[in-house]
């Protein structure tokens, strides 16, 4: 499925202007991270992608069709997007409800419905939870349960809002193999992040938000390349530590560890 951004404005009431005329497209199977500094409207972005918020001017089309003749609801059945803090999501009483909500919403139901459930739990390390009341689950617990909500809801289109705080490394690691498996099966993945690093090592296109603008829009190795550091560093983002690193060493555009050993190796001789 094809998302597109045409234009789209925003403006809060009795507040500065949220997004001034973003064009973003993202075809299936595209994984977009969007970074900025906080107020740069990268939540607001996201909210328009499945109705929450609707533009002030512009369009957000799905797959040509135009969100402002679709229902909220409508919108989340191609768009599942799991906000920042979990507590703001979660509701149900127990785990296996929460995850089944949307999916059975979407007509799923009896065995298949519990063949979801369990698969997405499976894909965030929560499978053993199934019975468990979210409010047991610790923080981290609980953020890996609402994107298990949205990975049963099978939406071509996957938001997540900060996906990584408050998880640990394992827990990274895990979302980080979810993105590029949700990739291989032809699903799209946006995702807002503060940790340049996680970007860097997980996503295919970075995209810069500054006052509500797209500044600058690309693959990791543009948009962390030095040549693109006083952009970054004007929007308050310092480049991750290997891109830093690789520049230092004169190695290129080095924005992932991995991407820093071999140009270390090609250089050295090793």
């Amino acid at each position: 499925m094809e998302l597109r951004l045409e234009s789209v404005s925003f403006d809060y009431p009795a507040g500065p202007r949220a997004l001034d005329a973003v064009d973003l497209v993202v075809r299936g199977g595209e994984t977009v991270a969007v970074i900025g500094a906080n107020g740069s409207g990268k939540t607001t972005l996201l909210r328009h992608l499945n109705g929450l918020l609707r533009p002030a001017a512009g369009r957000v089309l799905l797959d040509g069709a135009d969100g402002s003749s679709m229902t909220v609801a409508r919108m989340a059945m191609c768009v599942g997007l799991a906000f920042q803090d979990p507590d703001a999501q979660i509701f149900a009483a127990r785990v296996s409800e929460e995850v089944g909500f949307g999916a059975r919403n979407a007509g799923a139901s009896g065995r298949h419905l519990e063949a979801i459930v369990a698969q997405a739990l499976d894909d965030v390390g929560l499978r053993g939870s199934l019975d468990t009341h979210p409010g047991d689950l610790g923080t981290s617990a609980r953020k890996l349960l609402t994107i298990a909500a949205v990975l049963a809801m099978r939406t071509p289109i996957v938001a997540l809002d900060e996906p990584t705080v408050g998880l640990d490394a394992s827990a990274m690691a895990r979302i980080e193999t979810l993105i590029r498996s949700l990739a291989a099966e032809g699903r799209s993945v946006l995702a807002v992040s503060h940790d340049l690093r996680f970007v860097a090592e997980t996503f295919s296109r970075v995209v810069l938000l500054d006052g509500g603008r797209v500044a600058l829009d690309g693959p990791p190795e543009d948009v962390f390349d030095e040549a693109a550091w006083p952009r970054l560093r004007a929007s308050g983002l310092e480049p991750p530590p290997a891109a830093r690193l690789g520049a230092r060493l004169g190695l290129g555009s080095t924005p992932t560890d991995a991407a820093l050993l071999v140009a270390w190796q090609r250089t050295s001789g090793v």
